[in-house]
Formats: structure tokens, sequence, C-alpha cells
């Protein structure tokens, strides 16, 4: 007696944002568009890849690394929000373990970020001086899955203001040293001061990308590197900022002005062309879960409803180098009760997760 799982999915599955199909077939895990034989559970409604969160962190809250349990409890909660696809931009724990599961999402990791000393948040990163920067990230580039996380800006405690961390010559040389390994580097930024040098020198994302300006967004357009806008992580500046107005007066302004403008930014930034990418930053000071209501925020932003779409679906997983629903891809997938294409608030509601050709909720 066989003991083959077969799923069967019919409705309108998505397999792209034009190609829509009537149906198809989880067998043992695996997606397949032609018939199997045999028995299958049947599952009704709108289907999408699983969704993609390009910038999350399992194994980290805002004190530092969790253990296990807080580390599933984390993913597990993503997984039930449909996010099936996880780029952790950086974690001090190990969640090599997660790999195991066939009930948790996948995750492609950074390894854990790079920091410059006392410039980024305790027990986050390893804290270095430029000189040992291209070691770390050949280090972080050898142990994460094709991705390394610089911190590229942050407080500068002596100007009061954001300020780029790293010299030029020194960025240039770790990134050609984690592009020789194989791996692609992404960079926390914020302000304004760090970004021409950090795609000049190579880089191949940036993430929040808040400081964009008139003059940067064509080098991003003309270079092709990727932005993270974080946009539920970035509504948290007004109370950053508050937070930090006695003591830092000059940063505090900085940051609401970055808020005030973030729409206008990750707009700018699509229209030049700009590839960007749903990610919510959860993990630090964030909740876990948030994907939906990322995609939102880019809609609101002026990115059209099926572009932002794309941005967590069939877009990011090839920009990750990841299947959605081709033949043979493995079976994850979100079904929805309405066409997300036409309200993408329906992300909000996963009918069922879909995770290795099982159904999970």
């Amino acid at each position: 007696m066989s003991d083959r799982v077969v799923l069967h999915v019919k409705g309108r599955v998505l397999v792209g944002p034009e190609d829509v199909r009537d149906e198809l077939w989880a067998v043992d895990g695996r997606i397949t568009y032609s018939r199997p034989s045999g028995d299958a559970l049947t599952v009704e409604g709108w289907a999408l890849p699983g969704l993609v969160d390009a910038h999350c962190h399992v194994g980290l809250d805002q004190h530092g690394p969790v253990d296990e349990a807080t580390s599933e409890k984390q993913a597990l909660t993503d997984r039930d929000a449909g996010t099936l696809l996880i780029r952790d931009a950086g974690s001090p724990s190990d969640t090599r373990w997660i790999d195991d599961r066939e009930d948790l999402p996948k995750i492609i990791r950074a390894g854990r970020h790079i920091a410059r000393t006392r410039r980024y948040i305790r027990n986050y990163a390893h804290e270095i001086e430029p000189s040992e920067l291209v070691a770390y990230v050949g280090q972080e580039a050898r142990r994460g899955d094709g991705w390394v996380k610089l911190v590229g800006d942050w407080l500068d405690r002596e100007s009061g203001d954001l300020g780029a961390c790293w010299p030029r010559a020194e960025v240039e040389a770790a990134i050609a040293e984690a592009h020789r390994l194989g791996a692609r580097v992404t960079a926390h930024c914020f302000a304004e001061d760090s970004l021409r040098d950090l795609v000049e020198a190579g880089i191949d994302c940036i993430e929040h990308a808040t400081g964009l300006t008139e003059e940067t967004i064509p080098l991003f357009a003309e270079r092709g590197v990727a932005i993270v806008p974080t946009l539920v992580n970035i509504a948290t500046f007004p109370r950053l900022a508050e937070g930090g107005e006695r003591k830092f007066p000059q940063w505090s302004a900085h940051m609401r002005r970055l808020y005030e403008r973030r729409y206008d930014t990750v707009r700018s930034a699509y229209d030049a062309g700009v590839p960007v990418f749903v990610g919510t930053d959860a993990g630090g000071s964030l909740a876990h879960g948030l994907v939906a209501a990322e995609v939102e925020e880019l809609v609101k932003a002026g990115i059209p409803p099926l572009e932002a779409l794309s941005a967590t679906t069939w877009g990011a997983r090839e920009w990750l180098g990841r299947p959605s629903l081709e033949e043979g891809a493995p079976a994850d997938l979100v079904v929805y009760g309405e066409d997300p294409r036409a309200d993408v608030r329906v992300l909000a509601a996963p009918r069922r997760v879909i995770v290795n050709g099982r159904v999970i909720g």
C-alpha cells in the first residue's frame, strides 16, 4: 500500500501575474500539473506561491539572540501569515535546525550583521573596525546562504546624527571578497551619506533606503541595486525620534524627515526602475507575521497592486533564486478566498497554508 501524499489545489492558481491555471497537484511535496492517479485531498481558492519576507530576523529579538523555542515561535508566526520563504537579514543565532523541519518556512541566511564598533544595537552584530571588514565579510559569506549583511550607517555619537560606518576603500574590498565567494551583499542604510559609496562599490541591495534622493535614485536604477523599504519598520521612526530628542536632537530631526518622505522615496525609486521587494524587519522590536501589512504599505506608497504582490511572490522568488509554482518545485503555497490581485488586503487572511505539499492551516 502506498503512503504517497497527494494534494489537489483547484480554483485559480496564480503561477504568474497573468499565468492563471485551474488546478495543480502536489505529490510527495512537489508540484505537478499532470493529474496523478489515486485519491487526493482537495483545497479550493486563489493560490499564490508562498509569500516572501526579504528582510526578517529569526532567532533575534530586541535584546539579541533567542533560544530555539522562541525562534520556532517566530518562524511559526511567519508561516501562519503565509510567509514561506525568508531572507534572514542578520541573526546571531544558529537556526540551521529549521532546515530539517518540513513544517517551517525555508530560510536564506545572511549570517550575522557586521557593524562598526559601538555603532549598532548591542548583542546583534560582529562589531569591528574597518581593517577587519574583509575578513569578517569572508567569514559570513561562508556561513550564510549567499548573502552578507553590513550596517552601512548608524548614529554617530560624536556628530549627533546618522553617519556612514565604512571608508570607501574597505567597503569596495569587502564587497569584492563576498562576490568572489559567490555571495551578494546588502546593507542597513537609513541616511543619505553612505549610499553612493556602497552602490559604486558594487553592493547588491540596500535595506530601508530612506535616504534615497534624486541624485542617488538614478544610480540605483543604472546599477540594478534593489531596495527593501521595510515601511512597517519606518513607521516607528517618530517614536524613536521622540525617545532620542533630548540627547540627539539633530538625529531626531533627521529621522522625522526620513519618515515624512518615506512614501515619496519608495515611489520615486519604483518609477525610476529600482527593484523593490517586500521585507518587514520582524524580529528586532517588530512582531513577526507582518508581510501582508508591508505589501499594503507599498501600495499606499504608490506601487501598483500587482507589482506590490509580485514583490512578495513571483518577483521576489526570482530575485532570490528560488522557484515559484513551476513543475517540480516544492509545493509551498498559500490559498485565499478571493483574488489578491484585485485587493492586496486579501493577503492578511489566508484560507490555507501549504508547506511541502501538506496543509498546515
